[in-house]
């Protein structure tokens, strides 16, 4: 989507786009009216405008004026309006009680227009009319550099989110664990194929991780004929000494619950199991495309869970990179087992910080729905920070307990942790349990960390404005905390 600004007056502006003007008539208001432009001139005289309902200005918070922002998009879409005109002052005027800087606002603003502007077309036939898709936005108001910059910021934002949900989207059979690593390392390039400034990509087989004792993320991909893959992603952006924010991320790159097999109902949208790893890829990417002064790493395990001749079985222990032993009481409890072997790993550079994603528990949306991923860490003032960036990113979270009255629940009978609770009370709180499992070798990094369970946030949600399929949660969470941890 092309973005152009103009500081000519309004009245100058090109036939053929249709302007949007936010008005106060109830939200989800839309209607297409017809004004006189120019008595003089006949052929231009008249101009279309788009009018969005927004409910009272004052009444408008940062929740409300994403969705407005998206809402503005998708209509424009739904009427097939493929150039449209914004005036500045309407989105300054429109979120001036947000507290925001005028640059804030417009980076926002932008990039949910960028959101609302995305369709997962990979796999359709192209209709004769093309995508209805908006090609332009034409702002028209007194502009600036820094507006001009804040502007770009928020496109450039948008659209690494965009590329997260088209990558969260691709089916399972043309996103194996071997292509989810390439994919890493193509996200990674410019225009040129060159690996963006400051960035390496490492890819291991399952040779190099058999060697280094990934035993709980071989064992994950044991019954697939797809080959298990870890990826390391490393951004060195800050200085030499700074030690690394590690990000990592559940890339199962279709899970089939192996051989406690899903049910029907369950199994669709199993393509998306890598979602973490999605964000977590394109999260680094806006840190070395935004030239963020931070060192980053991204740590993507990857595999396919199915249940093939060599599947691990319920009873089986794996032996996980840590030393620590694990009971698989559940083969579809698999996520947690991958990042296990990633958490360990990340001691190995020192971090300051380490934050886990994944789509990790059917427990998460029980608890929470739709519309929040849920949050489980120790450590206070990095959930503070957490939730205050969640609220103001977009990408929204609530914390659940990660008390010692859980732990209980993942110790094993017959090996050191259990992937699946047998305890008494051990079939609720799932999300909880699945936090306190990944604790276990979390208390080992000798720094903060916490884990994302974005189970909830996989796919849009009703009301959010966005296309279905992938919502591209949290990649503007973790950008935020990038560029606001200190180090």
């Amino acid at each position: 989507m092309k973005i152009t600004f103009s500081n000519k007056p309004i009245s100058t502006a090109p036939a053929g786009y249709v302007r949007v003007r936010v008005t106060e008539d109830d939200k989800g208001t839309k209607r297409i009216i017809r004004e006189v432009h120019s008595e003089k001139d006949k052929k231009n005289s008249y101009v279309d405008i788009f009018e969005i309902g927004a409910g009272k200005f004052s009444d408008l918070n940062l929740r409300k004026f994403i969705i407005l922002c998206r809402a503005v998009v998708q209509a424009a879409k739904q009427y097939r309006a493929k150039k449209i005109i914004i005036e500045l002052d309407q989105i300054f005027e429109t979120g001036k009680q947000l507290q925001l800087s005028t640059e804030e606002l417009l980076s926002k603003a932008v990039q949910n227009f960028e959101m609302a502007n995305f369709e997962f077309t990979a796999f359709k036939t192209k209709p004769k009319e093309g995508w209805s898709l908006v090609e332009e936005i034409l702002v028209y108001g007194k502009s600036s550099k820094e507006i001009e910059a804040a502007a770009l910021r928020g496109q450039i934002i948008g659209q690494e989110v965009n590329a997260c949900r088209e990558l969260s989207n691709t089916p399972g059979g043309d996103m194996t664990p071997r292509k989810l690593a390439q994919s890493a390392r193509k996200a990674m390039t410019d225009k040129s194929g060159k690996l963006l400034t400051s960035v390496s990509v490492k890819i291991l087989g399952e040779i190099e991780l058999k060697k280094l004792g990934m035993g709980a993320l071989l064992g994950v991909g044991n019954g697939s004929s797809e080959e298990t893959t870890f990826t390391i992603i490393e951004y060195k952006g800050g200085k030499k000494n700074d030690k690394p924010i590690v990000l990592a991320g559940k890339g199962i790159t279709f899970d089939s619950g192996g051989l406690n097999l899903k049910p029907s109902n369950h199994i669709y949208e199993m393509h998306m199991d890598m979602s973490g790893a999605a964000s977590v890829i394109h999260a680094v990417v806006l840190a070395a495309k935004l030239r963020v002064k931070k060192n980053v790493i991204g740590l993507i395990p990857a595999a396919e869970n199915m249940p093939g001749n060599n599947a691990t079985r319920p009873g089986d222990v794996l032996k996980s990179l840590s030393g620590k032993t694990i009971e698989v009481l559940n083969t579809d409890a698999e996520g947690r087992l991958i990042l296990a072997d990633a958490l360990t790993y990340a001691k190995k550079f020192s971090p300051s910080v380490v934050l886990d994603v994944a789509t990790l528990t059917g427990a998460a949306l029980s608890a929470l729905g739709l519309y929040a991923s849920a949050l489980l860490t120790r450590d206070d003032m990095l959930a503070a920070q957490l939730e205050k960036l969640g609220e103001s990113s977009g990408d929204y979270l609530w914390r659940l307990p990660l008390w010692d009255e859980y732990e209980p629940l993942v110790k094993g009978d017959f090996a050191d942790v259990t992937n699946s609770s047998n305890a008494p009370g051990g079939k609720y709180g799932g999300t909880i349990e699945g936090g306190m499992f990944l604790w276990q070798f979390a208390k080992d990094l000798e720094c903060p960390w916490a884990h994302l369970d974005i189970a909830p946030r996989m796919t849009s949600a009703p009301g959010e404005e966005l296309a279905k399929g992938a919502a591209g949660a949290p990649v503007r969470l973790l950008l935020a905390f990038i560029e606001s941890w200190n180090t």
